[in-house]
This record gives C-alpha cells, structure tokens and sequence, in this order.
C-alpha cells in the first residue's frame, strides 16, 4: 500500500502543476479576447459567446472542476 502511495504522489502533483499551467493560459486567453475597460468590462450589452470563444469558457469549467477533484484527491489520500 505504501509502495503505492510512493508512486502515485508525484504523478498527482506532476497533473496538478500542469492543470493549473493550462488552467491559467485559458483564463488569460479569455481575459485578452474580452477587450479593454474597467476590470474588463468593454460594453455593458450582452453577447453570446460563440465558437473559440464559447470553447475556452467551457474548457476552463471542465479544467477547474478537474483540478479541484485531483487537489481533493491529493489532499485526502496522500
């Protein structure tokens, strides 16, 4: 169990590490895309995301539930 243990801690944190890199590259690439203004608020009108836009938003919620579930992961079992 322990030879186990020993094993799976890097490989948790080596996907946590590269989660998180790619996690904060997406968020950045949706905060450039957004345009400028207050906290960046460009207009205050509604728009639809679509195509890459929509992508990025739905990828960023699939990547932090991830890494939130391999944090958990990590904290609880090792």
């Amino acid at each position: 169990m322990e030879e186990t243990t020993s094993l799976l801690k890097p490989i948790l944190n080596i996907i946590q590490i590269t989660s998180a890199i790619i996690l904060v590259t997406i968020i950045l690439l949706q905060v450039r895309g957004q345009g400028g203004g207050l906290f960046g608020a460009s207009d205050g009108s509604f728009r639809t995301r679509r195509g890459i836009e929509r992508t990025l938003f739905q990828a960023t919620i699939v990547l932090s539930v991830f890494f939130i579930v391999i944090s958990i992961i990590s904290a609880k079992y090792l």
